[in-house]
């Protein structure tokens, strides 16, 4: 029986775990703590509520690291080649480092990222052809509205996906109209993408009155099948990282979720502590408080916060409780420092703890920040298959409608780590390693140092070179001098040529 027949719910129940998790991260990610976790802690019936969003800092720092210098496509080609040209075309018309960088913050607590290669108008009409050409479109899709189906043999091995998206038809809100909705599926398989229409009912709605469930009716139309010219699927699955029994990815923030509960119970235990003895009760001795007719203190404690205790000698004084704070700083401390340890983020990486880098090489942040470093590659390795099928599924469909005409290659990723060279070092090194001698032309340095093009380098060598003409000092000839010099002596009557003879009669006296 397939996911999608009469009787059915939507979404699948083997996957509304699935789709669960991923609402609750995402709530995570945005910091509204509050939202996933108000039941789960003695703090749920108070109004004071802390939370510190390290879920959003795990989640952003895997993406910068990952993708955030962007990522280098090459066709193992000459730069001018027309296949390097081609997959430079594919990069920039689809901005891909952006959509690579939001999909690998999204990966973090998804654990799943979904993209799709499609040909066609980016915006699907909506603008004139020659505003928004036809084209190899690369996007990603909401991986709650994909529902792969496995292999019988390997589950680790996707065969179909399945797109499925309602949409509700009409203006009518689900308690209003249960039936005005529509489900529309593309399947995508080896060569073929089929496209179907479902009637649905809403079973089920949330507390603001938007549907969370469904039951699928009958099919609205015939299903329509397009040969696609590609003899693979153009759905692209990358994970976060797996276990080799399931499809399914593992995402960042689900195994700390019980820690952040915890961190963000103290944050708030600690508030509402400072808060009650922001303005404490003052005791004072007996008799100093005004009296009424009857010899009563004229006063209201839970008003004026003041009373009276049977201690003449008692000095007056603040009744303060500090409730045990420096051990609930020191468990914030011990909870945020586990945190970051099961995430794999060394605190030097959020510029806490020993986090100071002067006078530090730059090898030794980088062995500061291994546990991060081996973290990303793990992450990259899944992304780098993903990359390449993306980019060889979407040369095969521009070979498919004659975008152009090259070699469809299997092209190679260059990742950066993310943190800063050092240059230094490096120099060093090169040095050491060469003998001193010279490993890069002015020109290199120039492009490398200032980002420019090998034209502005020349430009800039020229403007260099003129210069130093310009402020060289000049340099009088040396035949100058010695005209000067056979002059004087031309002249001077008493200098006689010395000749060979001359010098014998010399040696001889």
């Amino acid at each position: 029986m397939g996911l999608f027949e009469k009787g059915n719910y939507f979404p699948p129940e083997n996957h509304q775990e699935r789709i669960d998790r991923y609402k609750e991260n995402k709530k995570l990610v945005k910091g509204d703590h509050w939202e996933v976790f108000k039941g789960a802690n003695s703090t749920k019936n108070s109004k004071l509520y802390v939370s510190a969003n390290l879920a959003g800092i795990i989640a952003k720092k895997s993406a910068d690291f990952l993708i955030g210098d962007g990522v280098q496509v090459s066709a193992g080609r000459e730069d001018n080649s027309s296949e390097q040209k081609a997959l430079d075309r594919l990069m920039e018309d689809n901005d891909l480092d952006i959509l690579f960088y939001e999909s690998a913050l999204s990966n973090a607590y998804r654990g799943d990222s979904f993209f799709r290669v499609r040909f066609g108008q980016k915006f699907n009409g909506a603008y004139p052809e020659f505003i928004d050409e036809k084209r190899v479109i690369i996007e990603t899709v909401n991986a709650e509205n994909v529902f792969p189906e496995v292999s019988a043999y390997n589950n680790n091995f996707i065969e179909t996906y399945h797109v499925a998206v309602p949409q509700r038809v009409g203006e009518a809100k689900a308690v209003d109209a249960p039936n005005n909705y529509i489900l529309n599926v593309e399947t995508h398989r080896a060569g073929s993408i089929t496209y179907s229409k479902y009637a649905m009912t809403c079973t089920m709605t949330d507390i603001y009155g938007s549907p969370v469930s469904y039951k699928i009716g009958d099919l609205i139309e015939e299903p329509v099948t397009v040969q696609t010219g590609v003899p693979l699927p153009l759905i692209v699955h990358v994970a976060n990282f797996s276990l080799d029994d399931t499809w399914e990815g593992l995402d960042d923030l689900t195994e700390l979720k019980p820690l952040f509960d915890e961190l963000n119970n103290r944050l708030s235990q600690v508030a509402s502590i400072l808060d009650k003895h922001a303005n404490p009760a003052l005791a004072l001795p007996m008799g100093l408080m005004v009296e009424d007719s009857q010899g009563r203190p004229m006063f209201n404690v839970a008003d004026s916060k003041v009373f009276e205790l049977d201690d003449k000698d008692r000095m007056p004084q603040y009744i303060t409780w500090n409730g045990q704070l420096l051990e609930c700083y020191s468990e914030i401390d011990r909870i945020t420092d586990l945190i970051l340890m099961t995430a794999e983020i060394p605190a030097v990486a959020l510029g806490s703890g020993d986090s100071g880098t002067s006078g530090s090489s730059g090898l030794s942040i980088r062995f500061r920040l291994n546990s991060l470093i081996s973290k990303i590659k793990r992450k990259r390795k899944y992304y780098e298959k993903g990359l390449k099928q993306i980019f060889y599924i979407a040369q095969l469909l521009e070979q498919a409608f004659r975008v152009d005409s090259y070699e469809v290659v299997k092209p190679k990723f260059i990742f950066t780590d993310g943190l800063d060279e050092d240059e230094v070092s490096k120099a060093n090194m090169m040095a050491v390693r060469t003998g001193g001698a010279i490993t890069m032309s002015q020109k290199r340095a120039i492009m490398l140092l200032d980002g420019l093009t090998e034209e502005q380098a020349e430009a800039e060598i020229q403007r260099i070179e003129e210069e130093q003409k310009s402020k060289a000092p000049a340099i009088a000839s040396p035949s100058i001098f010695n005209d000067d010099y056979e002059d004087i002596y031309d002249e001077d009557e008493g200098t006689e040529e010395t000749t060979e003879e001359d010098s014998e009669d010399a040696k001889d006296e």
